[in-house]
């Protein structure tokens, strides 16, 4: 990744910030689907982070769908910012549907009957 710019003194916390660079280097093409990331402390020691900082990134990437951890292969890139963007959003709705009383089989049967 090249440019990794973190601001200390950015109101956004550094986890956040962290996580817009990466997202910012697969929506480039500088991590593309199936490549490896860098290890967390080396991308900490690049970004002048804390190792802890770039964990709470990835994890955060990773529920957003971009990045996938496998035991003993590392983290690699998933998917594109869209995939991460419709995912952080099917998100949303899930809460929302638990907010209101609703079990994930129920919105699922939802969903089907609207396609």
């Amino acid at each position: 990744m090249r440019d990794v710019k973190v601001d200390h003194s950015e109101p956004m916390p550094l986890f956040e910030q962290v996580a817009a660079e990466i997202r910012r280097a697969i929506a480039d093409g500088e991590a593309k689907p199936g490549e490896r990331m860098p290890l967390a402390r080396d991308l900490a020691s690049v970004m002048g982070v804390n190792a802890n900082t770039v964990l709470r990134a990835l994890r955060l990437l990773r529920e957003e769908g971009l990045l996938e951890f496998r035991q003993g292969r590392g983290i690699t890139v998933a998917g594109t910012p869209e995939k991460g963007a419709v995912l952080e959003r099917l998100n949303e709705l899930l809460a929302f549907a638990r907010s209101q009383g609703y079990r994930s089989e129920e919105l699922i049967a939802m969903i089907r009957r609207t396609e």
